[in-house]
């Protein structure tokens, strides 16, 4: 079977640490062509445009989109619209009615769309949502701090509307909660800390209730300095989970369970391949609802300007 023909808009970070490699080690994929603002790749067309990308004499079968959430929607329609494929980096849009009209486009098209919430690749996470499917939840802590000057110095967008400030982490960590947790659970209220001289909050606290009761409290901070700290922990009626460094470690009852190496991105291109062979879509958009819930419910706080 001959590889899906795969070009990436946007050559940032993400896509040079993360979907570059991926590709390049998979057999199900082929980079045939790239667009951007700015960057070259060797051996492979760049432009500067998606327009220019599609209108090419370039065979593409399907679309990464890797650039800011801000600017997706309309890259998205185009490459759907032109018959292609489309992943969704993560958060899948700057809204929620921006990522249903991707499905409903997709859907009208008969292409595939997939929300690569990546995190939930990570090679705990599964055994973690196996072991939790039977036991009640007493309650969950999930705590996601990190330095915002090591994971994504220099970029503004992140601060602006859409960019979701430290929520753009803390995504994260509620992609996993939603696969892992056996039942639904909803946002109540919270506090979102925002710098002054930012459109986007640079620390939360959200304070979530699990369908049978259970509290499920997250903390999210941009501020950490030193080890970072990706952890949620599950109370249940029969001991206590932890799923620690972003999904990579799992301990039940205190004994770390052996996981597999860490692929995130490689086992998210293999479940694109797999979606695309079966003419099917995978767009949750769970975590994302959540964020919006958080703008929309929690309380504002002023905190000191922050420059990076």
């Amino acid at each position: 079977m001959s590889p899906i023909r795969i070009a990436i808009v946007g050559l940032g970070k993400i896509a040079h640490d993360q979907h570059l490699p991926a590709i390049a080690g998979s057999p199900e994929f082929e980079l045939v062509a790239a667009a951007t603002l700015a960057g070259t790749l060797a051996d492979v067309p760049v432009f500067a445009s998606v327009e220019a990308m599609l209108d090419a004499d370039i065979a593409i079968d399907a679309v990464a989109m890797c650039q800011p959430p801000q600017v997706r929607f309309d890259a998205a329609v185009q490459a759907i619209r032109a018959g292609k494929h489309v992943l969704l980096e993560k958060p899948p849009g700057a809204t929620l009615s921006e990522v249903e009209a991707l499905t409903r486009l997709s859907e009208a098209a008969g292409a595939t769309l997939f929300a690569a919430w990546h995190s939930r690749f990570a090679p705990a996470v599964h055994d973690a949502r196996a072991w939790l499917t039977e036991r009640r939840i007493n309650h969950v802590e999930i705590t996601w701090k990190e330095d915002v000057r090591r994971w994504h110095p220099g970029q503004q967008w992140i601060w602006e509307p859409g960019g979701l400030g430290v929520f753009d982490p803390g995504i994260n960590a509620l992609s996993i909660a939603t696969r892992i947790l056996p039942r639904h659970f909803y946002l109540h209220d919270g506090t979102l800390d925002f710098p002054a001289n930012r459109a986007a909050p640079i620390a939360a606290e959200l304070n979530m209730i699990g369908m049978s009761g259970a509290p499920v409290h997250a903390v999210f901070d941009w501020r950490q300095t030193g080890p970072q700290t990706w952890d949620i922990v599950v109370d249940t009626d029969d001991g206590t989970l932890a799923l620690t460094h972003g999904g990579s470690r799992l301990a039940i009852n205190g004994v770390v369970r052996e996981s597999a190496p860490e692929a995130e991105y490689a086992a998210l291109y293999h479940h694109f391949a797999a979606l695309i062979a079966k003419g099917e879509s995978d767009v949750d958009r769970t975590p994302l609802r959540l964020v919006a819930d958080a703008f929309l419910r929690c309380r504002r706080r002023d905190t000191d300007p922050f420059d990076d």
